[in-house]
């Protein structure tokens, strides 16, 4: 009997020492809590940092990878503004360095059309308010230290590599984030009848997120819409009309559509844009079919062609394959793959499409007039 009750007290004592216990770690674990919700970590010699997994949640309003650092001295953004002087007081410099550069201009360059190129810089120079970058696919940016405004641009050499290689690995969101527009343009465009400022008064009066001027008649034309109208009584057209383009169209080209050699993107356009062009396909054939998705909105209204302010699109091949073979039929090689390229996004597309249950297309009752495959 003794024995059984003495059995009976060790449990009881057992029990409640277990509850305590149970409790104290209960307390313990709600501290914690409150110190992760508090963001009041406190880091010793010999003691570990929280969990990865918990850093995240603590600092989930961070940028990533900038979740150890306080805010203040984060910056998020950069731009191609240059430095005025090596030495001296960047405080003081500070205060007396000109206005940041409000848009962009990058052109991929060769220096077989340097005069050109020199034509089209300094007009947007002399309109105010630009950067300029050159992707050099030459490799010869040294021979454009002669033009007086050569260093006040940005130069980027790589060898036979495109205008949309460039653009992806070198404007980058977060570096142009300071830019309200960027102007991707090829190197073959003519400006005498063109004024920047003048444009992007248009472009802001239409709400343009993703535009181009108007092209000559003269020019090399593909598309309809690009064409300049004869007599027009508009600022900017946003449609089509010929023989595959009819009133009733309501997709690209006819409709929301701009073509790649003189395309302008707002700030939120092109950091759509950008996302969508693929590191592989280097010739973006394709992506001006969904231009329209990045356009913050309806692409019937904030796509267009500006009509008062027009540019002539020489034609002047800018690449081909090396030495490798004449300049015909390189040529003929690098439509070749651009071709390809073009069925490779489109295939990609529909593949991201339809395994993307969470995506409304909301241009799927809207396809495009003329198959871009």
């Amino acid at each position: 009997m003794g024995s059984a009750a003495s059995k009976l007290s060790t449990n009881n004592i057992g029990t409640k020492a277990k509850a305590i216990f149970f409790i104290a770690l209960l307390l313990f674990a709600g501290a914690v809590g409150a110190m992760y919700r508090d963001n009041a970590f406190v880091f010793t010699q010999g003691t570990r940092p929280p969990p990865r997994k918990s850093l995240h949640r603590v600092h989930r309003r961070r940028p990533p990878g900038s979740e150890m650092l306080p805010r203040g001295i984060i910056q998020k953004t950069t731009n191609f503004e240059m430095a005025t002087s090596l030495t001296g007081n960047p405080e003081r410099q500070k205060d007396t360095a000109p206005q940041p550069k409000k848009s962009l201009l990058a052109v991929p360059v060769g220096v077989k059309n340097k005069a050109v190129v020199d034509k089209l810089v300094s007009k947007f120079l002399d309109a105010g308010g630009f950067a300029v970058m050159l992707f050099h696919y030459d490799g010869a940016f040294e021979q454009w230290a002669d033009l007086e405004w050569s260093n006040s641009a940005v130069h980027v050499a790589a060898r036979r590599q495109t205008k949309w290689w460039f653009a992806k690995r070198f404007l980058h969101p977060d570096v142009v984030a300071d830019y309200e527009y960027v102007f991707l343009w090829d190197e073959d465009i003519e400006v005498d009848a063109f004024n920047p400022a003048r444009y992007l008064d248009v472009v802001r009066r239409e709400g343009l997120e993703v535009s181009q001027p108007a092209l000559d008649r003269r020019s090399e034309i593909h598309h309809a819409i690009t064409t300049r109208k004869m007599l027009p009584t508009k600022d900017v057209h946003r449609r089509a009309l010929d023989t595959r383009c009819h009133a009733d169209s309501a997709g690209p080209p006819c409709v929301g559509w701009v073509e790649m050699m003189v395309p302008v993107f707002s700030r939120a356009a092109w950091k759509c844009t950008w996302k969508m062009i693929q590191n592989d396909l280097i010739h973006g054939w394709g992506i001006d079919y969904k231009l329209g998705y990045c356009a913050q909105g309806d692409r019937a209204r904030n796509v267009g062609v500006v009509d008062t302010e027009y540019v002539l699109h020489r034609g002047d091949p800018m690449l081909s394959d090396g030495d490798k073979a004449a300049p015909s039929k390189s040529r003929g090689a690098v439509r070749w793959r651009s071709n390809k390229e073009m069925k490779m996004f489109n295939r990609r597309w529909e593949e991201a499409a339809a395994e993307d249950s969470s995506w409304p297309d909301p241009y799927a009752a809207q396809p495009a007039t003329a198959s871009s495959t």
